[in-house]
């Protein structure tokens, strides 16, 4: 990140939201502020008590991107439903390279939704997420693509046991989105000044 020094030119900040309120905040940035935004997120299944749901979430949960002038545009930024502040280190705002958002871009693709599919391979660590061993974890030893089904290796009652499952009953776990561009601001730091 770059520290921002002129007050006129329009710059990429990056901008903390409610939690889980990214989508407000973007729509709000856009249509209130008329400013630029930058949503990146993904979409990926994720185990849940009926069973497997795909679901849509930010990249970053808790920050999006927009783009604007900072001293002329700031204030009505910061007041923007869904916005909690734009990112700054004491008097420093830094901007986010125009390169970085164009290669952010281009892996998230257009509609600003990168897909997580679900292909398996042998030694994936899975969660089953539907049917008669909901909720335990096991280990994929065969991906079946032509039956649609995973050969799985898990822990049950006191010894391991191998089964064929449907490949949409189990889920890999967390939500992969280190795998687009590394780690993700960690959820428990603070930012100084945010």
């Amino acid at each position: 990140m770059e520290h921002s020094e002129s007050t006129s030119a329009p710059a990429w900040f990056c901008l903390r939201s409610q939690t889980r309120h990214e989508h407000v905040a973007a729509a709000h940035l856009q249509r209130d502020a008329a400013v630029e935004v930058f949503l990146p997120r993904v979409r990926f299944r994720r185990a849940t008590r009926t069973g497997p749901q795909w679901v849509i979430e930010a990249l970053f949960p808790g920050y999006l991107f927009a783009r604007f002038e900072l001293f002329n545009t700031l204030r009505r930024i910061r007041h923007t439903r869904g916005v909690r502040g734009v990112v700054h280190f004491g008097q420093g705002w830094p901007t986010v390279p125009d390169d970085v958002i164009a290669e952010l871009r281009q892996v998230v693709g257009d509609e600003e939704v990168h897909v997580l599919g679900d292909t398996f391979q042998p030694g994936d660590e899975v969660q089953i997420a539907t049917g008669a061993f909901q909720g335990l974890q096991a280990v994929v030893t065969r991906y079946l693509p032509a039956r649609q089904r995973v050969a799985v290796l898990l822990e049950f009652l006191g010894r391991q046991t191998s089964v064929e499952i449907p490949e949409t009953a189990v889920v890999k776990p967390g939500d992969g989105r280190r795998l687009i561009v590394g780690a993700a601001p960690a959820s428990g730091q603070r930012r100084r000044g945010s």
